[in-house]
């Protein structure tokens, strides 16, 4: 354990930040496939194969390595009295500012596949951030079964998750604001 005032981010914060960006990248960047009037492969079968890549995507995304929140959560520890926080849009802030660069070059890569197969790599990218969102879902089962928090330290090592009480912070388990 590491002595001193340091920082914790929520988990569930950081898998459903991931899940909306990657979720509005991909709608968007598959709208203007629908309006591609000529295509080497054509806008229905462009369509029908981003269905198919969406409906993969999101199995993939929430069943790979879907299971180490649950093996890293019985491992964790308490967190101490002497943790920072960090607020749900300060930790939002902190993911997109980290992989801005990615998520622009994903954008730019899906919304320039339209050209060539229609909707298909802008649904690609959603169907990531809907397998995310239903990762961030069961990471709030994890938190409720255990009624606890699982925190991470953003500046070390993302395996050591801490524990705190349901009344910490300022969102609900799963990452959602508290109502």
């Amino acid at each position: 354990m590491v002595r001193g005032a340091y920082t914790l981010a929520r988990v569930a914060v950081t898998v459903r930040v991931a899940a909306a960006w990657l979720w509005w990248l991909g709608v968007i960047a598959a709208i203007p496939g629908t309006a591609v009037t000529f295509s080497p492969t054509g806008r229905r079968i462009g369509v029908m194969a981003g269905v198919v890549l969406f409906l993969l995507a999101a199995v993939i995304a929430s069943l790979v390595r879907g299971g180490r929140h649950g093996e890293r959560a019985k491992g964790a520890s308490r967190a101490a009295k002497s943790v920072f926080l960090q607020d749900r849009k300060v930790t939002a802030r902190a993911w997109v500012r980290r992989r801005r660069w990615w998520l622009v070059a994903a954008f730019v890569v899906a919304a320039a596949a339209n050209a060539v197969l229609p909707c298909a790599a802008g649904m690609l990218l959603g169907g990531v951030g809907a397998g995310l969102w239903v990762r961030s879902r069961r990471v709030a089962r994890l938190e409720r079964s255990r009624d606890a928090l699982l925190w991470v330290r953003p500046d070390g090592d993302p395996a050591l998750y801490q524990l705190t009480g349901t009344a910490a912070g300022d969102a609900a388990p799963g990452g959602g604001r508290r109502r």
